[in-house]
């Protein structure tokens, strides 16, 4: 693809950057490329009503074409103009957790271009509550497709230096606003279906939308890389969020889960690899062989969901051969850090008894 100039520009959040916002909104509303911080991940954000500067999204990313994009807005009258209706139960969502790190799918209008939702008749749409990220929505026309922005299947960008080693030359601007604070991607919640359907976990779990709309089901499909079908959200059919290294995670109690890696650490550090372990505070300092990072702590998931994709950003800096991983809890947003850290590495998962 074309090399182009990238402008980095750093942002204060405490501050107005009007002159950042307005450059970034004239970029997008001109069919370019601009990557933001949200509270989730960085997006790589072009105007989601402009078919050409959809595919442009695609061409950066290197991502497949029937990956559909998200399109992010500021308020409820947005959705007016880009879905064909909005069910009740979609509404008291919205109510409750937008914005925030929530995407409903809808049907879609007729103004939404098949580009931007990878063939599909539903669109997808999230309400960021990052301020930064709402001012370069506002400022680009109300309508901009943002998914993560980084070179498709590798780890998400937390910060906008992850950005710049995926996308330089890429992008025509970076708003740097320093690290995200959520580190996972948006719940996904297909309301086109009864009961509503999570397509992605993130960090409004199941039980918080039966609080408030009763039954939601969840969808356990692992859709092939292979498969002919079409996914209904982001991050379903491909590999997402991989190191270069292998990934393995091993499964069980978590006395044997240090005993087993430290072994597989050994034999591989004696083989002359370069191995990575990911652990906890509970865990680190019992780990005695390879590069040991501490993913956060167990009695608060919220910090391993933060540092996920840093850390295996910094495995590839290191360029280690091998990593072995601890197992999450699934209750919670550990639902969410155990889908991102099996599809990085491509669901290989030991299970220890």
């Amino acid at each position: 693809m074309k090399i182009m100039k990238t402008i980095i520009e750093k942002i204060d959040k405490n501050q107005k950057n009007t002159d950042i916002i307005r450059e970034a909104g004239r970029i997008l509303k001109e069919g370019g490329l601009v990557a933001f911080p949200t509270e989730t991940v960085y997006g790589l954000g072009a105007d989601a009503l402009n078919e050409d500067a959809a595919k442009k999204i695609y061409a950066a990313k290197g991502r497949p074409s029937d990956n559909p994009l998200i399109i992010h807005i500021t308020n409820m009258k947005a959705l007016d103009k880009i879905v064909s209706e909005v069910p009740e139960k979609a509404v008291k969502v919205a109510e409750k957790y937008w914005p925030g790190p929530l995407t409903m799918i809808f049907n879609k209008s007729d103004i939404v271009p098949y580009g931007t939702t990878g063939g599909l008749d539903t669109v997808a749409v999230r309400m960021p509550v990052d301020k930064i990220a709402r001012e370069v929505i506002d400022a680009g026309g109300g309508y901009i497709a943002a998914p993560s922005a980084n070179t498709s299947g590798r780890p998400s960008p937390t910060t906008a230096q992850h950005v710049a080693e995926d996308l330089t030359g890429r992008v025509d601007m970076i708003v740097d606003g320093g690290a995200v604070e959520i580190g996972v991607e948006s719940t996904i919640l297909d309301v086109t279906v009864e009961p509503p359907m999570i397509l992605r976990p993130g960090a409004i779990t199941k039980e918080m939308f039966e609080e408030v709309i009763g039954e939601v089901t969840v969808d356990r499909t692992l859709i092939r890389p292979d498969s002919k079908q079409v996914p209904k959200a982001p991050g379903m059919k491909y590999r997402h969020y991989a190191p270069k290294a292998d990934l393995t995670i091993i499964e069980g109690p978590l006395e044997k889960v240090v005993k087993e890696i430290n072994k597989r650490a050994k034999e591989k550090s004696e083989a002359g690899y370069k191995v990575g372990v990911i652990g906890t505070e509970e865990t680190v300092a019992d780990y005695k062989s390879g590069d040991v990072k501490c993913i956060g702590t167990r009695a608060d998931e919220s910090t391993i969901a933060a540092n996920l994709f840093r850390i295996l950003r910094e495995f590839d800096d290191d360029q280690v051969d091998y990593i072995y991983s601890e197992s999450f809890d699934t209750a919670g947003i550990g639902s969410a850090i155990m889908n991102r850290l099996l599809k990085a590495a491509g669901h290989h998962i030991e299970k220890l008894v």
